[in-house]
C-alpha cells in the first residue's frame, strides 16, 4: 500500500482532504482541455489509486465554470493528423487505459460537472461512479464534429448502460449537446444544484461515502463493472463470493455490535 496524499502532479490539481482526493484539470482559460500529457499522468495516477491507502473517494471538479473540453485542438489533435497508423493506436490505446484505470481504481468517483464536459471530458463524466451537474452544463461526445467514430474510450459500451441504447446512439451518431435538463431526465446525471453549491454538494457525497464501508465499497465497484460481461448465473454467484469476503471484515463485525448497542456503526474499512 501506499500514501497519494502528498502526490504533486505536473499537469492537473490534485488534493487530498479526510480521505477524498480532489482532482481537477488545470487551464481554466482554455476550458480545460487534455493533452497528451496530462491524459497520461491522469492514467498513472488512477493506476496508483489501487494501492493508495490514504485515499477512499475520488471527486474530480470543474475549474473556472467548465469541466473539460476534451483533448487539445492545437496540443492533440494537430500532432494526431501527422501521425503514422502504428502511433495512432498507441495514442488511443492510451486514452483507453484512462478510461481502464478509473473503471478498476478500487474506489468511488464522482464527478461535478459545470460548463462544458464534451469529447473526453464527456467520457470522464461517464465513467465516473456518481455524476452531478449544474443547469449550466453542457455534455457532448462530438467525436463525429471531428470526422471519427463515437466509439471512443468505451463509450459505446459504458453509455448505453447508462442512458439506453437509443438516447446513447442520438448522441453518438449527431455530436449533439446533452443538455443538463436531458442528463437528469435521462439518468446520465444523478442530480442538478446550482453552481454554487456543487463543489460542496459533491464533497458531501464523497464524505458520505468515506464514512461507509469502505473496503466493501471497493468490491461493490468491481462487482458493478465486472458484472457487465456475466450471466444472470455468473452474477449471482460472483456476489456470493463477493459478499461472503465482506463478512469476514471487522467493519461486518462492527456494524453488527453497534446494532445490538443501539449505536450508529464507525466503519474503519478493514
Amino acid at each position: 500500500m501506499t500514501g497519494m496524499a502528498g502526490l504533486k502532479p505536473k499537469h492537473f490539481l490534485w488534493e487530498v482532504e479526510g480521505r477524498i482526493a480532489k482532482v481537477r484539470l488545470d487551464r481554466p482559460e482554455r476550458k480545460n482541455p487534455l493533452t497528451f500529457d496530462s491524459y497520461a499522468e491522469l492514467r498513472d495516477t488512477f493506476r496508483d489509486l489501487v494501492y493508495a491507502d490514504d485515499v477512499d473517494a475520488v471527486v474530480f471538479l470543474s475549474n473556472g465554470g467548465n469541466f473539460c473540453s476534451g483533448g487539445d485542438v492545437h496540443d492533440i489533435i494537430g500532432p494526431l493528423v501527422k501521425m503514422d497508423m502504428k502511433q495512432l493506436l498507441a495514442f488511443t490505446r492510451m486514452t483507453g487505459d484512462f478510461v481502464k484505470a478509473m473503471l478498476n481504481c478500487g474506489k468511488p468517483i464522482i464527478a461535478a460537472v459545470d460548463g462544458v464536459a464534451v469529447g473526453a471530458g464527456a467520457i470522464i463524466a461517464m465513467s465516473s461512479d456518481i455524476r452531478i451537474a449544474t443547469p449550466e452544463a453542457k455534455t457532448a461526445f462530438l467525436f463525429t464534429r471531428v470526422g471519427l467514430a463515437g466509439c471512443d474510450m468505451g463509450a459505446c459500451a459504458i453509455l448505453p448502460r447508462i442512458i439506453g441504447q437509443g438516447r446513447a446512439a442520438e448522441l453518438l451518431y449527431t455530436g449533439r449537446t446533452m443538455t443538463a435538463a436531458e442528463g437528469e431526465r435521462w439518468g446520465f446525471y444523478n442530480r442538478l444544484v446550482d453552481a454554487a453549491s456543487l463543489e460542496a454538494d459533491a464533497l458531501d457525497m464523497a464524505a458520505r461515502i468515506v464514512s461507509g464501508p469502505t473496503f466493501a465499497h471497493g468490491i461493490t465497484k468491481t462487482q458493478l463493472n465486472q458484472e457487465w460481461s456475466m450471466g444472470l448465473d455468473q452474477a449471482i454467484e460472483a456476489e456470493a463470493q463477493a459478499q461472503a469476503i465482506c463478512m469476514q471484515t471487522r467493519d461486518f463485525e462492527r456494524a453488527y455490535k453497534a446494532f445490538v448497542a443501539k449505536e450508529k456503526p464507525v466503519f474503519e474499512g478493514n
